[in-house]
């Protein structure tokens, strides 16, 4: 058995992991916290990742062909290059060629959750469907687009970045987003992002309830505090949760609208782990989806977890190997 190496970069760690790329099985993996978030460190924590994950699986990191990582930025198609990574303070980085250097590997970056898509259409909630649409929740925002059974990056592989599409409502406070722009969805239905509303809002003392619910520590309020509030009653959460939801469910609505996939799957800890925020999420969704885009669409949630990355991008790694040769 030949085993495939898939790489998540996110924010705060790396996990590095041996995929059988005819199961999506993961067969071993390693994570490590960046202690340090300079490219030249994060490749050197990337390849102990993958060492540690190889020894794990009894097999020498030489020993592999190839390796996907999908990172958590804006990545410029095959060039390896990423354009963006708010949660990493990256610009510009040529992350292939410096883990192409590292590993002495074929590296193939995406968009993690363009990896995270295809681990999905593979092996999960997407499985064999062609034209399929996933937008996780979590941190940030972001989504996979895969449209006639292939990878969609777009014309310099940014296609995809719905966190980034511009949402600011009439009369709200404007909000910056990570990315350096303003306006994004990303900046204000985000988990990092809303986290920071929070605490700015309870200082002004808007969010009793919600603050109530992490005991008072301002530094833990985040989208789970929202959660439990919104489920006794208060008013502030409710009123929250009806901004975030729309923002989310009309935006995924008019991405199904606009790419007419069969099926859309739904991640991310925010959304997952937020009952009323996806009932609220999926009632605007079917609500504001064009009619004739609904006829045998499907609204599925993510099956892989924290795998759907890894193995996603380990498929993408020898699939981009394979076509090199």
């Amino acid at each position: 058995m030949k085993l495939a190496l898939g790489v998540d970069l996110g924010g705060t760690n790396a996990r590095a992991a041996l995929v059988d790329p005819t199961s999506g099985a993961v067969v071993a993996a390693h994570r490590l916290a960046h202690t340090d978030r300079t490219p030249a460190v994060v490749v050197a924590s990337i390849a102990t990742a993958v060492r540690e994950a190889a020894r794990a699986a009894g097999v020498e990191p030489g020993a592999l062909a190839s390796a996907g990582v999908g990172v958590a930025g804006q990545c410029l198609g095959a060039t390896g290059t990423v354009i963006n990574a708010p949660n990493l303070g990256w610009r510009d980085v040529p992350l292939g060629e410096t883990l192409r250097a590292a590993l002495g590997l074929e590296v193939r970056v995406v968009n993690d959750l363009s990896a995270a898509a295809w681990g999905e259409r593979r092996f999960g909630a997407a499985r064999g469907v062609d034209d399929v649409v996933l937008v996780f929740v979590g941190s940030g925002i972001g989504s996979g687009l895969i449209l006639g059974a292939r990878l969609h990056e777009g014309g310099r592989g940014v296609a995809g970045e719905l966190g980034h599409i511009k949402v600011a409502p009439r009369g709200a406070v404007p909000r910056r987003c990570g990315c350096g722009e303003w306006g994004c969805l990303e900046a204000y239905a985000g988990g990092m992002n809303l986290a920071a509303r929070l605490r700015e809002e309870a200082a002004e003392g808007k969010a009793g309830a919600v603050l109530a619910a992490v005991g008072g520590d301002a530094a833990k309020l985040s989208a789970s505090a929202v959660e439990a509030a919104y489920a006794a009653g208060d008013p502030y959460a409710q009123e929250l949760w009806a901004e975030v939801g729309e923002l989310i469910g009309t935006a995924c609505a008019n991405l199904v609208t606009l790419l007419n996939p069969l099926r859309l799957v739904l991640g991310g800890g925010v959304l997952l782990g937020c009952a009323n925020l996806e009932r609220i999420v999926r009632a605007h969704l079917a609500d504001r989806v064009l009619r004739a885009a609904r006829r045998d669409f499907e609204v599925r949630r993510a099956e892989l977890g924290d795998d759907a990355g890894v193995v996603g991008a380990a498929l993408l790694g020898v699939d981009h190997h394979a076509h090199a040769r």
